[in-house]
């Protein structure tokens, strides 16, 4: 049995390999070209497993997505992805970014890269996002324009980068265990370094918000500012703060944002009632991604359910799901067809079970604190809410919090303009911070 390990986090390692043993004497580390290419082949395997997709049991009368995907929906959608979706549009939309990809830590690791044209004179900061599960790369597509375009309104522009995580899209996975989003984050620092960037921003959400914490800890010299649309904070102290809340909240959170807390029962609630697929993808991804890989009706219903609930919980009681009020169908699709064309529903799924593995748990990054300057995104309806008091127990300089009366868990693709708006307000807060503190 190993020993229990109870000190400051293992540093990474570098040099840590993930692919065939075979290459690594013969890696090669070139940035090339990749094109996402919808194959005639592949679109017509696609529209026949949709055409014959088996009929579903019909869903309870009023029970919409409250069980999960309303079953009376899926042939619309199903339908639609057939003969509607418009495929070759949707490829040359896809590809309408410049995309590479290079071999880090034995996996060729995909990305998007886009430099803003603009004047020597203008400012140009490298900027990584990093997506989640069940989302891509495509969530960011909408804010990559205004993200790279400047205005006189502020001093700077991004350079975006944003990979495919390991596993996802079209990112080569791991050919054994132990790939969590801890090891992600040295696979993405040397990514950025590949690129020419030793010091840069990141941005995360969902799973990427994980790994960029990890960098925001790990890597401190390296991160110039860490922007986050689901910032926590799971240690101790935060379950001890919370806990007090739950009987006196005013110790805790300002009277007007408590709802997005307590009653804790209610959380609680909804936690066990949304966290079915958590428990399944940390156990036995595997299982469900043999049917998410083989099903596209199957692979639908489950992320599309994921969306619904995860934008607005009250969606759960539209016939609907809610979908259509904050994405459109080509948006969605999108998303799908990144896993789909990749075949990557396991690989993906398996970032669960990784994060879970003894050696991830104890390392203990959220007990160790980060001086890197931290903004903090809160969407409404977003599936953790913590204030500031308690998101400080480990980021030190919490610069500032953004509190948004609307969206959810997919901001970067469902409220782009405000999300981009964010981020160079917080990326202005950390040049200003790195001005005073140089």
């Amino acid at each position: 049995m190993k020993p229990v390990y109870f000190g400051p986090p293992k540093p990474l390692d570098p040099e840590e390999w993930w692919g065939h043993e075979d290459l690594r004497s013969n890696q090669d580390t070139s940035i090339r070209p990749f094109k996402i290419n919808f194959t005639t082949e592949m679109i017509k395997d696609l529209k026949s497993r949709l055409s014959n997709h088996r009929k579903p049991a019909p869903g309870l009368e009023g029970a919409a997505f409250s069980y999960g995907f309303n079953s009376g929906r899926l042939s619309w959608w199903t339908q639609y992805w057939s003969e509607k979706y418009p495929f070759s549009d949707r490829e040359q939309f896809l590809n309408s970014v410049p995309q590479y990809v290079t071999n880090i830590q034995g996996l060729d690791v995909h990305f998007i890269r886009v430099k803003p044209k603009v004047s020597k004179e203008v400012t140009v900061v490298p900027l990584l996002l990093l997506h989640g599960w069940p989302g891509s790369v495509r969530e960011f597509y909408e804010a990559i324009p205004l993200l790279t375009k400047y205005s006189d309104d502020h001093e700077f522009v991004f350079e975006v980068i944003a990979p495919s995580l390991p596993g996802f899209g079209f990112s080569q996975a791991s050919i054994r265990p132990g790939l969590g989003p801890y090891q992600m984050s040295m696979i993405f620092k040397n990514l950025m370094k590949r690129l020419g960037h030793e010091k840069f921003y990141i941005q995360g959400g969902d799973w990427g918000a994980v790994i960029a914490s990890a960098m925001a800890t790990y890597y401190q010299e390296n991160i110039l500012g860490y922007h986050s649309n689901l910032l926590f904070v799971l240690n101790g102290c935060s379950m001890i703060k919370t806990l007090v809340g739950a009987v006196l909240p005013s110790l805790v959170v300002e009277p007007d944002l408590a709802s997005r807390m307590y009653p804790l029962s209610s959380y609680l609630s909804f936690l066990m009632e949304e966290s079915g697929y958590f428990h399944l993808q940390a156990t036995k991804p595997d299982t469900i991604g043999i049917a998410l890989s083989d099903s596209p009706a199957g692979l639908l219903a489950y992320v599309l359910e994921k969306f619904s609930t995860g934008t607005m919980k009250s969606n759960k009681f539209l016939e609907d799901g809610g979908l259509s009020l904050s994405y459109t169908k080509e948006q969605l699709i999108d998303n799908l067809m990144m896993y789909w064309i990749s075949n990557s529903s396991i690989t993906a799924s398996r970032i669960y079970i990784e994060f879970f593995q003894i050696d991830n748990i104890l390392m203990v990054l959220d007990k160790t604190p980060t001086k890197v300057p931290t903004w903090a995104l809160q969407a409404k309806n977003e599936i953790i809410y913590q204030p500031e008091n308690i998101l400080r127990l480990k980021y030190e300089n919490l610069l500032g919090v953004t509190i948004l009366e609307n969206g959810g868990h997919f901001i970067a693709l469902e409220k782009y303009e405000e999300y981009s708006r964010d981020l160079y307000r917080a990326v202005t807060a950390f040049r200003d911070y790195h001005r005073r503190n140089h």
